[in-house]
């Protein structure tokens, strides 16, 4: 009896032991901060766009992998948003849509199979925090542009709590489309310029109360054992390019550069490319973009220079949000990811805006820094997209995942240069896919009008001037089965 009870206090002991142990192994997880922004393409200095003045996004990239080839699924807001938050590439028509996260996910009920990687670390016992645009949603909630907020969650159980201050304007939607005066895209008939240089300190923008909240945010987490996610989603540079004056008086207008690919492409049909419908909403602009004729340089350099403000606009936030990280001292323990949504033409091929199957629309920022790692190849040249976040940050925090994904964690290529069997990135739109491999772009469209496949060398620094699949019918052999690898059936007819 005796022997009994000894081997059931040491049992007991053992059990509690193991309780600890794990417990002390919760709190040693990393934190997660999950930077995303809108527009973004891959304009920063770090990208070796010396113009662009960028200092706080450019030094996290400097200590972390900067990746160059990072391409996204969509490249629209709500649907590229529904495949990074998913792990999914798009495999039904609603999955190009901007109502993707909403048709797909905000009806559901919790399952132990999670609604994103946000979820996953919900369920590992994380604290999870959004604050502004992760989601397509501006604020995170469900409701059209010009109604009333509703209390219903884009994302029901990804969130311990849903963060947002519309300030002035009232509304998240409203926000979105802020200008400086208080009244927004909406309130105004869309009568309003596609920029401005407000005079007004950071917090004139709807982008500068969401660092605020950011920053009192984690002065409160640093005395919490449990570990957190933050999310905090910047809405510039997304149109209207408006940002504080200051951010515009940081640039000569007259030395930045434009387009330097400012023609449609050789050999392709115009259904490849659009009308900039979402940019010329912006009645007041001086030039309306078209097809048939590119805007005047000065009005693209001014263009370009407000894009460029209101990036140095958002790289001031990520700065006051990384400053108060350092001085908690929970950038020991914090990964932290920049992300860009998707591309955006810049007059790029006559077009202003994304929605193409085109490099421009497809390229965005993507930078990864984990304390934890040694971050030997800071700028990694592999083909990688935006599936591939979803594992990789469940690696880098440890954390086993709950179901097969198509995106691959790129933590080994973060850590060390290695060779890669076969890098590729699938892009999805207009009733088409798009193939990027280190060499070329291959597109092929399921449409009447022709032709239907183009091919783009990326061997040498190109701008996708020139189609060339009918003069290398070889090449599309060869890549042609690799493109059908990532078609799901709903985008190209077999």
């Amino acid at each position: 009896m005796k022997s009994f009870q000894i081997k059931l206090q040491l049992l007991i002991i053992s059990i509690f032991l193991i309780s600890c142990s794990k417990e002390r192994e919760k709190e040693k997880q990393p934190n997660v901060l999950f930077i995303a922004i809108d527009d973004l393409r891959a304009e920063l200095g770090v990208y070796d766009n010396d113009y662009v003045i960028s200092p706080n996004i450019d030094a996290i990239a400097n200590e972390g992998s900067l990746f160059i080839n990072h391409y996204v699924q969509v490249p629209t807001c709500g649907a590229s948003r529904h495949s990074l938050l998913t792990g999914y590439r798009p495999w039904k028509q609603i999955h190009l849509s901007n109502r993707a996260i909403e048709r797909e996910l905000s009806d559901k009920a919790e399952d132990t199979v999670p609604e994103t990687f946000i979820h996953r670390f919900k369920q590992e016992g994380y604290h999870t925090i959004g604050i502004g645009k992760i989601s397509h949603s501006a604020d995170g909630y469900l409701y059209e542009y010009e109604e009333e907020p509703s209390q219903k969650r884009e994302l029901p159980h990804s969130w311990s709590e849903l963060l947002f201050n519309s300030g002035k304007w009232k509304t998240g939607w409203n926000s979105f489309f802020a200008y400086a005066n208080g009244e927004n895209r909406q309130s105004l008939k869309k009568q309003v310029k596609p920029y401005e240089a407000g005079n007004v300190d950071d917090n004139g923008y709807p982008d500068g109360l969401t660092t605020e909240i950011a920053i009192s945010k984690l002065k409160e987490l640093k005395n919490q054992n449990k570990p957190f996610f933050m999310g905090v989603g910047f809405f510039k540079p997304h149109l209207p390019f408006n940002a504080p004056k200051r951010y515009w008086d940081l640039y000569n207008r007259d030395s930045l550069p434009i387009s330097d690919n400012p023609n449609i492409p050789e050999n392709i049909n115009l259904s490849s490319l659009h009308e900039s419908g979402e940019f010329n909403q912006y009645a007041l602009g001086e030039e309306k973009a078209s097809l048939s004729k590119s805007v005047s340089d000065a009005y693209a350099r001014k263009l370009k220079h407000a894009y460029l403000a209101a990036i140095s606009y958002t790289d001031a936030q990520v700065g006051k949000i990384m400053q108060e990280l350092k001085e908690s001292g929970l950038d020991k323990n914090t990964i932290i990811v920049i992300w860009g949504d998707h591309g955006w033409h810049l007059g790029d091929q006559r077009v202003w805006g994304k929605h193409t199957l085109f490099e421009n629309a497809l390229k965005s920022t993507l930078i990864v820094k984990s304390p934890f790692i040694n971050h030997n190849n800071k700028k990694v040249d592999h083909i990688v997209e935006s599936v591939d976040i979803y594992p990789t940050l469940l690696e880098l925090a440890n954390l086993p995942l709950k179901q097969k994904l198509d995106g691959e964690s790129v933590v080994k290529i973060m850590q060390q240069p290695e060779e890669v069997s076969e890098e590729v990135a699938y892009s999805y739109f207009k009733n088409g896919i798009s193939m990027r491999t280190p060499e070329y772009r291959l597109t092929k469209y399921s449409r009447e009008d022709e032709p239907t496949i183009e091919l783009y060398d990326h061997r040498e620094k190109t701008f996708e001037h020139k189609n060339i699949a009918e003069e290398n019918p070889e090449i599309v052999t060869e890549l042609m089965s690799l493109l059908e690898e990532g078609n799901s059936g709903l985008y190209i007819k077999k």
